[in-house]
């Protein structure tokens, strides 16, 4: 049986910047500005767009090495995609599947990301790890917002 979370995170940058940022490019941006947590990325199949799969690399002693993760759905214009989890991370340990849908919205002369994950869970499954997973994407959002306004030509 599938269940859900969600979370949301407001940015101080526009939507459309950081979805080029940190959902798009994200495999190229997340080892600049999360360095701290991603060594590296790299696309594995496709060309950025619905269909691609991409892997991210951790850095040592993150609970795992890796994960892989395939592009369902992306549409630029409303700032909306999703993805699929189908490889490594806590697949097969806490998780038989999870995927998300992430829509990033104007707020305020910034924005608001709007993540929902569904997963259908293991018998090793702990919910305290959804807390930390929601802490872990606020952080990549807030990683990509950093940049941005370090950065304010990048992804205009």
């Amino acid at each position: 049986m599938s269940s859900s979370w969600s979370v949301d995170v407001e940015c101080a940058v526009s939507a459309q910047r950081l979805f080029r940022a940190a959902v798009l490019d994200w495999h190229n941006l997340a080892p600049k500005a999360a360095s701290d947590k991603i060594v590296s990325a790299v696309p594995i199949e496709g060309d950025g767009k619905a269909g691609s799969v991409r892997q991210f690399n951790f850095v040592p002693g993150l609970p795992f090495s890796f994960v892989k993760e395939r592009l369902d759905f992306i549409d630029v214009e409303k700032c909306e995609a999703k993805s699929t989890l189908v490889e490594g991370g806590v697949l097969g340990i806490y998780l038989e599947s999870t995927s998300n849908h992430i829509t990033i919205e104007p707020k305020n002369g910034g924005c608001v990301v709007k993540m929902v994950e569904t997963y259908t869970p293991l018998p090793a499954f702990e919910p305290k790890g959804i807390e930390m997973a929601k802490q872990e994407f606020a952080g990549v959002m807030k990683a990509a917002e950093a940049y941005l306004v370090a950065n304010p030509d990048a992804y205009n």
